[in-house]
């Protein structure tokens, strides 16, 4: 878990606020980031940097229940993946606009996250996650038997469409900038949850539950609240990764892609607002260039996260973050 403070960590001083909770540092950071996407579509493939804002977005959503409840959910792959195929479906079949076709596969994930989440939550630690994981295995087995789906071929030729019905789509430069609207109102919106009255007791929760619900906070409806949030980001991400590639497949609802977040996390920094994006750009930034070697991938990927765990316990960031509150 990432210590609190500075750089990439949850906590900051009074009189290190910025604009919507931003310490100096993050907001460096922030600015850092945003650059960096402005710039990069000109000197890398919009294709790739779509896909990394994508999985950027899932580990953000995902960090937010890990990070800041304390919640390991093995199964937000189903969230992702259903938000994908039904953002496919509405945009292929029902003919939707993408902005519509996304925010459907956002409410879908939101519906899976209160239903699972409702059922999850009475459970804690080992039993959590494997309920979780057991409920997302329950929705693979359902998109591979449900019409809708396509199956094993999985939902193809999803069309991009225009956005607002008047900004054509098909051009990657176009819709690199949607999606990486997309990412940062999902990032600054995670942003603002966590640096909320709502997110300050989301993270007592973490800390100390008993003394959470001592203080006469009903932690059952908070841990479900930050759960639908979450699931319903992830909904967001796979809808519109699902618009971006024009492909909905059973890869993103099985249970290595809910392995796949847990890594991005792990990797960029537990409880830290920018390590999931970090972790989601160094894990598909491996996938991409390291393709070559097959499935030696995954066991280079295997590779970084025992170093990761042996040396960089806070993850990348975790570890700037801590480095720089040593030196400053």
């Amino acid at each position: 878990m990432a210590a609190p403070g500075g750089f990439g960590g949850t906590d900051f001083k009074h009189e290190d606020e910025v604009v919507l909770g931003f310490t100096k540092s993050q907001l460096l950071a922030f600015g850092v980031m945003v650059a960096f996407f402005v710039v990069a579509p000109f000197f890398l493939y919009p294709v790739f940097l779509m896909k990394v804002l994508c999985f950027a977005l899932f580990a953000c959503a995902f960090n937010l229940l890990i990070g800041y409840v304390g919640l390991l959910s093995f199964g937000h792959a189903a969230y992702f993946g259903m938000g994908g195929y039904l953002a496919g479906h509405a945009a292929k079949v029902w003919g939707f606009t993408p902005e519509i076709a996304i925010l459907i596969g956002g409410a879908v994930g939101g519906l899976l996250g209160l239903v699972f989440g409702w059922i999850a939550i009475r459970r804690q630690g080992i039993y959590f996650a494997m309920i979780t994981l057991a409920l997302a295995q329950m929705v693979y087995f359902f998109c591979l038997q449900a019409p809708f789906t396509g199956g094993e071929d999985g939902i193809q030729a999803i069309p991009r469409g225009s956005l607002f019905g008047a900004i054509p789509l098909g051009n990657d430069m176009a819709m690199y900038w949607t999606t990486a609207g997309v990412f940062l109102i999902g990032f600054l919106l995670i942003h603002r949850i966590v640096h909320s009255p709502f997110g300050m007791v989301l993270k007592s929760i973490r800390e100390n539950e008993p003394r959470a619900t001592s203080l006469g906070y009903r932690t059952d409806d908070y841990k479900l609240m930050a759960f639908v949030l979450s699931a319903t980001l992830a909904g967001v991400a796979g809808g519109t990764k699902s618009i971006v590639f024009g492909i909905a497949t059973l890869t993103d609802v099985f249970w290595t892609m809910s392995g796949e977040v847990v890594l991005m996390s792990l990797v960029g920094g537990l409880g830290t607002i920018f390590g999931p994006v970090v972790g989601a750009a160094v894990i598909i930034t491996m996938q991409n260039y390291l393709a070559e070697f097959g499935a030696w991938v995954t066991v280079i990927q295997g590779a970084i996260f025992v170093l990761c765990v042996l040396a960089f316990r806070r993850g990348i960031v975790g570890e700037i973050g801590n480095w720089l509150r040593v030196r400053l």
